[in-house]
C-alpha cells in the first residue's frame, strides 16, 4: 500500500516527465529554436517518451534508471543556460534544469521506501542463512 507521501511524489514525477517532454519540444520548435522556423533537436524529446508508461504503472525499475538518464537533460539544461547568447534560450535551458531537479526528486522520494524494504529482506536473508550455518 503507497503512502500519501508516494502517492505525491509519484504524481510530481509523472507531472514533471510530462511537463519536460512539452518544454522541449516548445523550445526547440517555437519558444527559442536553434534555427529559425524551428530545430530537429525537438526530437531529444523522443526519448522521454519510453519511460513514461512505466512511470505512470509505477514501475520501481523504471523509475530508478530514469532517474540517472534524466541527469543528461540536467546537463544540457545547466550547460544551455550558462552558455546560450539568446536571453529567452539561456532562461528556458535553467527551466529545464529545474523540472530535471523536480523529477530526480520525486522518482528517488517515491523508491525510497521499496529500496529500504528490500535491503531488510535481503538482510533478514542473510541472518537466517547464517543462522542455519552456523547451526551445523
Amino acid at each position: 500500500m503507497e503512502t500519501t507521501s508516494q502517492k505525491f511524489f509519484h504524481r510530481g514525477a509523472i507531472a514533471s516527465m510530462v511537463l519536460l517532454i512539452l518544454w522541449c519540444v516548445a523550445w526547440e520548435v517555437w519558444l527559442a529554436p536553434l534555427k529559425p522556423g524551428g530545430s530537429w533537436m525537438a526530437l531529444k524529446a523522443a526519448p522521454l517518451l519510453f519511460p513514461l508508461a512505466g512511470i505512470i504503472k509505477r514501475d520501481v525499475y523504471t523509475l530508478q534508471w530514469t532517474s540517472m538518464v534524466i541527469l543528461l537533460y540536467f546537463t544540457e539544461g545547466v550547460v544551455r543556460g550558462w552558455s546560450d547568447i539568446g536571453h529567452l534560450s539561456a532562461w528556458l535551458g535553467w527551466g529545464e534544469a529545474l523540472i530535471v531537479a523536480v523529477y530526480f526528486i520525486c522518482a528517488v522520494m517515491y523508491v525510497r521506501p521499496y529500496k529500504k524494504a528490500a535491503k531488510q529482506l535481503t538482510k533478514d536473508l542473510l541472518d537466517k542463512v547464517n543462522r542455519v550455518n552456523s547451526a551445523k
